[in-house]
């Protein structure tokens, strides 16, 4: 399979968020802000691709001793090694985003689309770089869905609406509205 259709396919047509509702935990909690967005985005991105790149030969050790049922555990604990890392860089060279990301950033670790990705390129049956790929484009997909739900959350908060609907009403009526755009790309791979 062509890496950009690989691309093509995790941003527009399976996007993580928007389509597999995978990670809407960050997603909502998030999004409030683009600077945020982007430094979850970019740490999502840096955790997947690593994460990928690392549960790939790990699964093949497992698979050579006939023991793939423990990928999932495997999987995990190279998750929450990354994001740790992640957390830690990102504490000594740019406290005021580790501080904007909060909580949300050591929970990257729980976001099952960083989990997703590594076991999505399993069952699709893709090799290293396939799933490198992969990996980049589904994070690219999350940063994007993060990136345009902040700018609609910005409209949300400065319109006028019933007391009731304030809140997160309105911010899950406003996904699920993102979220139907994005079906329009669905057939195109």
């Amino acid at each position: 399979m062509s890496y950009i259709m690989i691309l093509v396919g995790c941003v527009f047509v399976n996007n993580v968020v928007l389509s597999q509702f995978m990670g809407i935990c960050p997603f909502l909690g998030v999004s409030k802000q683009v600077k945020s967005s982007v430094g979850m985005g970019g740490a999502v991105i840096f955790v997947m691709a690593c994460a990928a790149a690392i549960t790939y030969p790990v699964y093949k050790l497992l698979e050579k001793y006939e023991i793939t049922y423990l990928k999932t555990v495997a999987f995990i604990l190279v998750i929450a090694m990354f994001v740790q890392l992640v957390e830690i860089i990102m504490k000594k060279t740019m406290p005021p985003l580790h501080k904007a990301l909060g909580v949300y950033l050591p929970l990257i670790t729980t976001n099952c689309a960083v989990l997703g990705v590594t076991i999505g390129n399993i069952d699709n049956g893709y090799n290293f770089l396939q799933s490198v790929v992969n990996a980049i484009g589904t994070g690219l997909a999350f940063t994007l869905a993060l990136l345009l739900f902040s700018g609609v959350r910005t409209s949300i908060e400065n319109s006028d609406f019933p007391e009731t609907f304030k809140g997160v009403p309105s911010t899950l009526v406003a996904a699920s509205i993102v979220s139907l755009s994005f079906m329009g790309f669905s057939g195109i791979i």
